[in-house]
């Protein structure tokens, strides 16, 4: 065997293996959970159309929806870090699957109640749930073998991640939107009380189904990961005081500059994912379609874009073994921000084609993004991981922003209000092409990364 060869074979090892020990299964577990909080976030973002049908609310009031889920990410990272900086990364992950089944499975009184609060609130517990998963469960992947094939090794397990977006993305269309009832906006608008309220009780019932069901999972999949043996790897406690950790973060400017970044790129990805209904809907009905018809259709496309997403992801974590990560960030950010400027100006069918492609540019920002910001932070990991998914809260800031300009009802040169929004998007994929651009300058010109 060359030495080439032994080295080739060393690195591939290395990814899953750190000081002998090997991390598969754990890695298979901990993966798994990548997928539930992907179905989790898919089979939510079509729900802010449908809320406000049942409801019959504004595209603002059914953000509502998103603001809720990922305030829940922004209000319990900080918590989940000090949680696991004490105990372990495991701990921390049969947290957050307690507290996911926990919101799911509260859309059953939430459904008894019938008023939007209490799925708000479902979704906020929810999520405090996920949350606590991704806090412990990306620094765990991070820390299952050598710090050169982290960025790899995160990317391998977020690849799984966009599997559980497609399912969630299929159940909602299959399952939630195709069994609702038919009655656009108009007409609900004009019903009486009793007849809205029967539509709501029946579409209520619809909606609440995968919620359920996903939470009864998750409660199986808890006792699994309980009584599995996971090797300890990043679990000791530093004995650092928290007040240092926070200093020397924030003195880190890769890292400082990694969670603004993080903050940009979540809030482009849910706004490019929850408004995709509303802007093939305006596509398709006019060119003729019903309401329910162009959503079924749009969520058709979301659905393509998923799958653009997952493969992307898997081509995307082969590149890194011969792009530097920064580079690799910059250069589809910048496609990205070249489909989303095909978004903004074409009224037609090819601006939903380009929002379809600006799901393969953004596949690998997030994992991209964190490995980036963790590198060389050593026993700040854990603390420095819950800055990155604080940054999750651009997913509960952004898309308001972006509903009131859909609301707003302006057209500037024919375009209209629906295209223009997505100005805010394009101005956060910028955002991330310069974070990637200066962390490849600072590679390449071997500075430190604080």
């Amino acid at each position: 065997m060359s030495e080439n060869t032994i080295l080739i074979e060393n690195k591939r090892n290395g990814l899953l293996i750190k000081n002998g020990v090997s991390f598969l299964l754990p890695f298979i577990m901990i993966t798994s959970c990548f997928a539930l909080w992907g179905f989790a976030n898919d089979v939510t973002s079509p729900m802010v159309k449908a809320f406000s049908k049942i409801f019959r609310m504004s595209v603002t009031e059914g953000a509502m929806v998103q603001v809720a889920f990922y305030l829940g990410y922004f209000v319990m990272a900080f918590p989940a870090a000090l949680f696991i900086q004490k105990y372990t990364f495991k701990s921390g992950v049969l947290i957050g699957l307690g507290l996911y089944a926990l919101g799911a499975l509260m859309f059953i009184p939430a459904k008894t109640i019938g008023v939007y609060f209490p799925f708000l609130l479902a979704y906020f517990v929810m999520t405090c749930g996920l949350s606590f998963l991704e806090t412990s469960c990306n620094p765990f992947i991070y820390c299952m073998g050598s710090e050169d094939t982290a960025t790899q090794r995160l990317n391998l397990a977020q690849a799984f991640n966009p599997i559980g977006c497609l399912a969630g993305l299929y159940v909602a269309m299959e399952f939630i939107q195709a069994k609702m009832s038919p009655m656009d906006t108009a007409a609900r608008s004009a019903l009486s009380d009793a007849q809205f309220n029967l539509i709501k009780e029946h579409d209520l019932g619809v909606l609440i189904q995968p919620y359920v069901f996903i939470g009864a999972f998750i409660v199986i999949l808890l006792v699994l990961i309980r009584v599995t043996k996971m090797p300890n790897s990043g679990d000791t406690h530093s004995g650092k005081p928290m007040r240092q950790s926070l200093a020397e973060l924030l003195a880190a400017r890769n890292y400082r500059e990694g969670v603004i970044a993080q903050f940009f790129y979540i809030g482009a990805q849910v706004m490019c994912w929850t408004f995709i209904i509303q802007y093939g809907t305006r596509v398709f009905m006019s060119e003729g379609m019903t309401e329910k018809a162009a959503e079924i259709l749009s969520q058709k496309y979301n659905i393509a874009a998923m799958v653009l997403f997952t493969c992307s992801r898997f081509i995307c974590t082969w590149f890194l073994k011969y792009i530097q990560p920064g580079r690799l960030l910059s250069i589809l950010a910048i496609v990205g921000m070249s489909a989303v400027a095909g978004v903004i100006f074409f009224t037609d069918r090819n601006g939903l084609y380009c929002l379809v492609l600006v799901s393969g540019c953004m596949s690998l920002m997030f994992p991209t993004i964190y490995g980036i910001a963790l590198r060389g932070l050593g026993d700040n990991v854990k603390m420095g991981g819950a800055g990155l998914i604080m940054s999750i809260l651009g997913g509960s800031v952004f898309p308001p922003l972006q509903a009131l300009v859909i609301d707003s009802g302006v057209e500037i040169a024919g375009i209209p209000s629906t295209n223009i929004s997505y100005v805010i998007p394009f101005i956060c994929f910028l955002v991330v092409a310069i974070y990637g651009h200066r962390a490849y300058v600072r590679h390449n010109i071997k500075q430190d990364y604080y």
